[in-house]
């Protein structure tokens, strides 16, 4: 996948927010918030790691944003941490 930090690939972005759709409320608003608020900015790099975070399971995203855990790639928990910052979890 080849992004700019200026270009939003438009089907992609879709395909975001329909992943963000999780199974609670809180999680659809926490990541849905992130990819409407922090997505267009990212680099390249921080759009793809929020990609393949979406691919986690809701168990362990509620863990890694609550606290209770930590993933173990650091670009996740960098995205993890600026979801947590910006709802002062």
């Amino acid at each position: 996948m080849s992004l700019s930090s200026d270009v939003i690939d438009p089907a992609q972005f879709k395909r975001l927010q329909w992943r963000c759709r999780r199974g609670t409320r809180e999680l659809d608003r926490l990541f849905g918030g992130w990819l409407e608020r922090d997505y267009a900015r990212a680099n390249p790099a921080t759009r793809l790691a929020f990609d393949e975070l979406m691919e986690a399971q809701d168990p362990d995203l509620w863990d890694w944003v609550m606290g209770h855990a930590r993933p173990l790639r650091s670009d996740w928990q960098a995205i993890i941490d600026a979801i947590r910052a910006h709802h002062q979890l």
